[in-house]
C-alpha cells in the first residue's frame, strides 16, 4: 500500500502550507525519516520526513505552491512497485510551476514504453524534448537523468538556498567556501552584504520585504497586541547565588549549561507550585496545560521562532543544555521539526547577551504569559541597611489579564525570585 505525503498541520490555527522545495525527485528512493521536502510553515521552515521507506512518485505540489493542511502532495510506494493514480484533492491556493494537466500529457506523441515510464518516474510527458517528434523511452530517460544532475550544478547548503531565495540572490553566480566549492550561508551574507555596500545609499532606501516566517510574526505580534490585554510585573533579584550555581554546575557535569538553563529549571520549578500562568484563553475558558513545556524565543535570519522544550521540569541540567544547543542549531539552520514547535505553555524571551537591562515582551498566543530576562549586572542595592554591590538581572512577567490576574502573576513571579536568590531550594 502507497503512503500519502501531506501538508502537516503544526498548530490548530494554521490552514496551509508553502511546498519551498522538494529534497527528493520523483522516482528517487527515500528511507523513512528521511528528509523529503522543505515546507513553510505559519511559525517556520521545516523538513518533512518521509513517513515509510520506499520510492517517491505522484509529486503533486511543485516549489512554491501553498497547500491546504492535511492533503495530499506525494505519495510513497514499494520498491517495484506501480503508484495507482493520486486521489483528487483541493488544488494548491497558489502555484508557481503547477505540472501540467494530464491532459497535455495524454496529447503528447509517445511510444507505450516511454509512457510506462514516465508515470513511473512521475514525469510530465510535455515537458520532455524529442527530436522525432514522438517521444521514446530514450527520450524520457534523458530527461529523469536531466532532473537528477541539477541540483548537483548547483551545490549549496539549504540554508543558503533559502536565503538567497528570501534575498532575491542568484545562487548559481556566488563563489562558495564550502566542499567543492558549495555555496553556504555564509557566503549568501556576505553577498549581500557586498551588495549593500556597493550600492548608491538612495539606493538602499525603500521598503524591503520580508519572508513568510517574518509575516506571520508579525500577524500573530499584532493580533496578541492587539486582543490580549496586556499587564506587567517587574522584580529586580539578587543572582549571586546563581552565578555561584553555574559555575558548580559546570564543573560538576561539564556541560555547556547556560543561565537560560539554569532559568529554564527554576521557571518549571515554579510554574508546578503556580500552574496558573500555564494556561491559555480559549472560547471564553481558561484552559490549563497538562504538562509543563516551555518555548524559548530564538532569533534567526527569516524573523523570530520558540522552539519547546518539552517537560522541562522532568529533565536534568544536562539534559536541559543538550536539548536547548539541538533546538537552537536547528533553527538557525532551518530545520525544525513540527513536533519541535508545538505544545508550549509558557515562554522566555532572554535579551541579556545583548546588553538589555529590561524589557516588556508581547504574551505568545495563546499562551497566558511571557516572561522577559535583562542582562545580569552589578549594581548598587540595600543590604542590611547599607549601599553594597551585588549581581541583579530584571525579570518582567507580561501577562494576558484573560487568563491571569495580577496577584496569581505576583505569587509566580515571587516563587520565581525566591528560587533565583536560593536556586539549592530546588533540591529540599
Amino acid at each position: 500500500m502507497p503512503t500519502n505525503v501531506i501538508m502537516p498541520a503544526l498548530e490548530l490555527a494554521q490552514e496551509t502550507g508553502k511546498v519551498l522545495r522538494w529534497l527528493k525527485a520523483p522516482g528517487d528512493s527515500v528511507r523513512k525519516g528521511e528528509a523529503i521536502v522543505e515546507i513553510e510553515t505559519d511559525k517556520v521552515t521545516v523538513e518533512i520526513e518521509a513517513p515509510a521507506s520506499g520510492v517517491l512518485r505522484d509529486v503533486t505540489a511543485r516549489a512554491g505552491d501553498v497547500v491546504p493542511v492535511g492533503q495530499t502532495i506525494a505519495l510513497i510506494v514499494e520498491a517495484g512497485a506501480v503508484a495507482p493514480a493520486a486521489a483528487p484533492g483541493p488544488s494548491p491556493l497558489a502555484a508557481s510551476a503547477v505540472p501540467s494537466p494530464p491532459a497535455a500529457s495524454a496529447a503528447v506523441k509517445a511510444s507505450p514504453l516511454a509512457r510506462k515510464i514516465a508515470e513511473q518516474h512521475g514525469v510530465d510527458l510535455a515537458r520532455v524534448k524529442t527530436a522525432s517528434g514522438r517521444v521514446e523511452k530514450a527520450d524520457v530517460l534523458a530527461h529523469v537523468e536531466g532532473q537528477k544532475a541539477a541540483p548537483v550544478l548547483l551545490a549549496a547548503s539549504p540554508k543558503a538556498r533559502r536565503l538567497a531565495a528570501e534575498r532575491g540572490l542568484d545562487i548559481r553566480v556566488l563563489q562558495g567556501s564550502g566542499p567543492g566549492g558549495a555555496v553556504l550561508a555564509a557566503d549568501i551574507a556576505a553577498a549581500k552584504l557586498a551588495a549593500a555596500s556597493s550600492a548608491p545609499a538612495a539606493a538602499r532606501a525603500g521598503t524591503q520585504g520580508v519572508g513568510n516566517v517574518w509575516r506571520i510574526m508579525a500577524e500573530r505580534m499584532t493580533a496578541s497586541w492587539t486582543t490580549a490585554p496586556h499587564f506587567y510585573l517587574v522584580r529586580e533579584v539578587n543572582v549571586s547565588r546563581l552565578v555561584s550555581w553555574l559555575d558548580k554546575v559546570r564543573k560538576q557535569t561539564g556541560a555547556h549549561v547556560t543561565y537560560t538553563d539554569l532559568l529554564v529549571k527554576l521557571v518549571a520549578a515554579a510554574i508546578s507550585q503556580h500552574p496558573s500562568v500555564n494556561a491559555s484563553w480559549k472560547d471564553g475558558a481558561i484552559v490549563r496545560n497538562a504538562d509543563i513545556n516551555i518555548g524559548l524565543a530564538v532569533a534567526i535570519d527569516a524573523g523570530l521562532v520558540v522552539p519547546v522544550l518539552h517537560r522541562a521540569g522532568t529533565l536534568s541540567l544536562a539534559e536541559l543544555a543538550a536539548r536547548r544547543e539541538d533546538l537552537v542549531s536547528r533553527a538557525q539552520a532551518g530545520k525544525l521539526r513540527p513536533a519541535d514547535i508545538q505544545g508550549g505553555g509558557f515562554t522566555i524571551s532572554n535579551l541579556g547577551m545583548f546588553g538589555v537591562d529590561a524589557f516588556n515582551a508581547i504574551v505568545n498566543p495563546p499562551q497566558a504569559a511571557i516572561l522577559a530576562v535583562g542582562r545580569i549586572a552589578d549594581r548598587v542595592v540595600a543590604a542590611g541597611g547599607q549601599p553594597a554591590v551585588q549581581p541583579t538581572m530584571v525579570l518582567t512577567l507580561s501577562c494576558d489579564h484573560r487568563a491571569l490576574d495580577g496577584a496569581r502573576g505576583a505569587q509566580f513571579l515571587g516563587a520565581l525570585a525566591e528560587l533565583i536568590e536560593e536556586p539549592l531550594a530546588l533540591l529540599v
